[in-house]
């Protein structure tokens, strides 16, 4: 057995736990300890560990993983960061002229993969004491595609771009206008075909330091597209971007096939990527302690392979329980409580953008989803029902005045502290409870980062704090927006039932913006749909049920959804498909079963 043995070197606390996990663990050799003590730190010798877990159930900290592997992943090991670090298995091979995505769990290694891929990373195969030569890692990778590519890239002949996880870091890099920018890397001269379909004209002469997320992004898109090059790298393409953009990127990345130019995607959004891809690679394994990346699959097995949890060619099981949707919509349930929230007709005005609120209501125990482009006054509606803007014309009504928690669309680490503190302050006496660990806590995996300081955590780590932060309030109405941006598939589903759960325990209001029509599903018990022309005017409409709310939209869109045979998830529809001409016409855009081959 090959051991996998990783020890969070921020969590440890050898002091203030007497170093239990030298203690517990059982000697391997006269005189000799699996766990040793460098620095103040333990580093557990992996070649002497036993894989008797004591010390990992031991540690109050949680701070170490032990986990034992198959013999032969040994020789397929790609990379490590070092002692007791996190190691990947493989690495995916790719084919020109074929879009392979890339889909898995947050931290278990996909950018790692694409900056080994972009070069920015060097494959160490395992060995990150003594860093192995060009040549050693182009001899273990010999007869297979990565052989060539490494060869290429070790010498510079191969052109790679590559779009970063995070774009709202780019003006710190960056500088000047959107058109400078993208004037300066268009190599091949499609821009102006480019910022046509991601529709860049309005923000053409904006400066980046005052660009929104989805803005960034199309923008970051547009700067990897029109660069000339043998390899093109996409990480989270869709973060940020409404359902129409989101497709309108998917085609432009697509586009890049026709030169045989070599494309591969991370991505959590699964309509997103199976609209892109053409294979798809499955990484399963421990978060932060191991990653295996499977062998190369065709997209909709790929894709059912994730959702189901095994891997039939590999005999491997990484998940106990498959991932389920709905085929129909669920039956609308029947809402007892009282209504918390009322509001009138309102207007709000901006300059060059003008918002229309319709009157409508909110229930006890109700969870509302809204849908709707960008720019379109979703954001500013949340902000008048939280307090933060003031309408002119128009106001919310309530019988009596509601507590409000809002998670607000961009969320930054400014809190000097760790996690603990942080949900502690805001939860107060209840952050002891049993229900707030099982139904907060447990549901969005905060646990294994609650010693880690705010201000280390990654994107997708700080909005599960940010979720819990806002659910740990007590209120009545919660108002969360865009709650799935850079979390993975699994946990923007743990995150729907977590809300649900809280509005269903504490009756009380949810309004939930999000793009991912997936968890709209999930969480929602009525849809909320803006209309309009994003960035010149929007109309808040009231809340409808499900089947109705999701029609509207999609409609709205000029898109169709079709359900899988066998996971009864939603896959985009080809445009001019026979599908999707039949479902135009009944007026049903999303739940329609189909039976695939």
């Amino acid at each position: 057995m090959v051991r996998v043995a990783v020890l969070d070197k921020d969590r440890c606390k050898p002091k203030r736990c007497a170093r239990l996990c030298y203690r517990f663990c059982p000697k391997v050799r006269s005189k000799i300890e699996a766990i040793q003590f460098e620095v103040d730190k333990p580093l557990i010798v992996e070649a002497l560990c036993v894989g008797c877990g004591i010390c990992v159930k031991k540690c109050p900290f949680r701070a170490l993983s032990i986990v034992n592997l198959p013999d032969e992943l040994e020789k397929d090991c790609s990379h490590r960061f070092g002692p007791n670090a996190f190691k990947l298995f493989r690495l995916p091979a790719p084919a020109p002229g074929v879009v392979l995505g890339l889909l898995g769990q947050n931290g278990i290694g996909k950018t790692t993969t694409l900056n080994i891929l972009s070069g920015e990373t060097k494959p160490n195969l395992g060995d990150y004491a003594t860093q192995p030569d060009w040549s050693q890692v182009i001899r273990h990778f010999r007869g297979s595609t990565l052989q060539e590519y490494f060869q290429k890239l070790s010498i510079s002949e191969l052109r790679v771009v590559h779009k970063p996880q995070y774009v709202d870091k780019i003006p710190r890099v960056y500088s000047g206008d959107v058109g400078s920018l993208l004037e300066k890397v268009d190599d091949k001269g499609r821009l102006k075909q480019v910022a046509r379909h991601l529709q860049l004209q309005t923000i053409w002469n904006r400066s980046l330091d005052v660009l929104s997320g989805g803005e960034l992004q199309r923008v970051a898109i547009t700067a990897t597209v029109c660069r000339d090059a043998d390899v093109y790298l996409f990480d989270e393409p869709s973060s940020y971007l409404d359902v129409k953009q989101r497709l309108e990127v998917a085609r432009t990345i697509r586009s890049l096939k026709e030169d045989e130019k070599t494309i591969i995607v991370a991505e959590h959004d699964l309509a997103v990527l199976d609209y892109l891809s053409d294979q798809i690679c499955v990484f399963y394994g421990t978060p932060a302690v191991y990653g295996i990346i499977s062998h190369v699959h065709g997209v909709r097995v790929g894709i059912n392979i994730y959702l189901e949890g095994y891997i039939q060619d590999e005999n491997v099981r990484f998940r106990k329980n498959a991932i389920i949707f709905h085929e129909k919509p669920p039956t609308t349930r029947l809402v007892a409580g009282e209504i918390l929230l009322k509001w009138g007709a309102m207007r709000k005005a901006f300059e060059g953008f003008e918002l229309s609120v319709v009157p409508g209501d909110a229930k006890q125990s109700e969870v509302i989803g809204v849908l709707g482009p960008n720019g379109i006054g979703k954001t500013t509606f949340v902000r008048l029902l939280a307090g933060l803007e003031e309408a002119d014309e128009g106001a919310t009504s309530m019988p009596y005045k509601l507590a409000v928690s809002y998670k607000p669309q961009y969320i930054s680490a400014e809190y000097e502290g760790t996690v603990e503190e942080l949900l502690k302050s805001v939860a107060k006496d209840d952050y002891t409870s049993s229900w707030f660990q099982s139904e907060i806590l447990q549901p969005l995996n905060v646990q294994p980062i609650i010693d880690r300081s705010i201000v280390e955590l990654s994107g997708g780590e700080l909005q599960k704090v940010a979720i819990a932060t806002c659910l740990s309030r007590k209120a009545q109405l919660y108002l969360l927006d865009e709650p799935s941006a850079y979390l993975d598939v699994e946990e923007r589903l743990s995150m729907a039932r977590t809300i649900r759960r809280v509005v269903e325990n504490r009756n009380v209001i949810a309004l939930v913006v999000e793009h991912d029509v997936v968890a709209q599903d999930f969480i929602a018990d009525r849809l909320m749909i803006f209309t309009g022309e994003p960035g010149v005017y929007g109309v808040a409409n009231p809340p409808t049920n499900l089947r109705n709310g999701m029609n509207t939209f999609l409609k709205d869109m000029e898109i169709t959804f079709r359900r899988d045979s066998v996971t009864k998830r939603p896959r985009v529809n080809k445009e001019g498909s026979k599908l999707d001409r039949y479902q135009r016409k009944i007026g049903e855009h999303y739940y329609v079963s189909t039976k695939e081959g």
